[in-house]
């Protein structure tokens, strides 16, 4: 039953006034999430929560505090911590085809288990994540089965609603309150495996120091944070990008270089995802976002020539077998900025 007041300290915080209304701690905010995920909160509440949030401006402790409190609500993961935590949440409504599934496929050819997971709000377009999941071979599985196509593909994508469904109810509230909420963000950061390393992608450049400071307050030991296409954790490879995260549970900061020059979109393309992972259409400007996007996971994986890898293992995507060995943490993490050079 629904206790209309559960919520209601929480609110009183964030909304008191000016001069007395403040951030939640962490504390706070792990509470909160656990009250609303626990079915015993008001939907109104749930919304001024959300909303005063949003006025305020999130920090890092609150969302760092929601986080946990979302974890703490999911079924436990059953097998071996994946190396690559890979979400994706991006709206999807001006980016092209998603070129960052190959780049995952990749990573995963290279013996880096990553483990994908998301929602995103424009699924049924031709060039939606999930339409393009079996172009390059990532299954689709409830998130009991993801340990073992893990063990098999060395990469699978688990929808949310599969993963969580109270999480997407309240991702879908931005349909009800006409704004996103900091439930964007808490998804980008929820690693529900605690993979080593995360890659997430954001669409406002703020969010990258908010969602490293969560991460660090989360004991995250490695983290690539990246203003990328569409709002997903994927390269434009015409431009230098600052990317913020952790480094051996440390705060790190790197640029992506740049391996192509002009100023094309990355919607600018008639290649589908499918005829360029099968080689039936040769564009340059896809390949280089594949290849500098795996790139930059590598470099995260601690591979000293990230860009030459990814190369190779474009070349012979083809020929590539399940992944057998290592794993993120086998490698001692470079402290080099990475670099995406095809």
């Amino acid at each position: 039953m629904t206790e209309p007041t559960a919520l209601a300290p929480y609110v009183a915080i964030l909304g008191r006034g000016q001069g007395r209304a403040r951030s939640l701690t962490m504390p706070e905010a792990r509470a909160a999430m656990s009250v609303i995920l626990s079915g015993d909160a008001a939907p109104e509440a749930i919304g001024a929560l959300l909303m005063l949030m949003r006025m305020k401006g999130e920090v890092g402790e609150e969302i760092a505090g929601l986080t946990d409190g979302a974890r703490a609500a999911l079924a436990l993961w059953t097998g071996p911590a994946p190396a690559i935590d890979w979400p994706s949440y991006a709206a999807g409504r001006t980016r092209g085809q998603p070129w960052f599934l190959a780049a995952a496929k990749l990573v995963a050819q290279a013996g880096y288990t990553v483990l994908m997971h998301g929602w995103n709000s424009h699924q049924a377009t031709g060039a939606s994540v999930r339409a393009a999941l079996a172009d390059v071979g990532i299954p689709q599985v409830p998130w009991a089965d993801a340990p073992g196509a893990l063990a098999q593909t060395g990469v699978a994508y688990v929808p949310l609603e599969a993963l969580c469904p109270a999480l997407l109810d309240l991702l879908r509230l931005r349909d009800v309150l006409g704004l996103r909420s900091c439930i964007n963000t808490v998804l980008r950061m929820l690693n529900p495996a605690a993979a080593p390393i995360a890659l997430q992608g954001v669409f406002h450049p703020s969010y990258r120091e908010l969602q490293r400071d969560a991460a660090l307050l989360l004991n995250q030991p490695g983290l690539r944070v990246l203003k990328g296409g569409g709002g997903e954790f994927e390269h434009h490879p015409t431009k230098d990008i600052t990317l913020h995260g952790l480094q051996d549970g440390a705060i790190w900061e790197g640029q992506t270089g740049t391996v192509l020059s002009g100023h094309q979109r990355l919607s600018e393309t008639d290649s589908t995802l499918a005829d360029v992972w099968q080689g039936r259409i040769q564009d340059p400007f896809a390949m280089a976002i594949i290849i500098s996007t795996a790139a930059l996971a590598l470099e995260a994986c601690g591979i000293v020539d990230p860009a030459r890898l990814a190369r190779d293992l474009w070349l012979r995507r083809h020929d590539a077998k399940a992944p057998e060995g290592p794993s993120c943490t086998a490698f001692p993490c470079s402290s080099a900025p990475p670099t995406a050079a095809l």
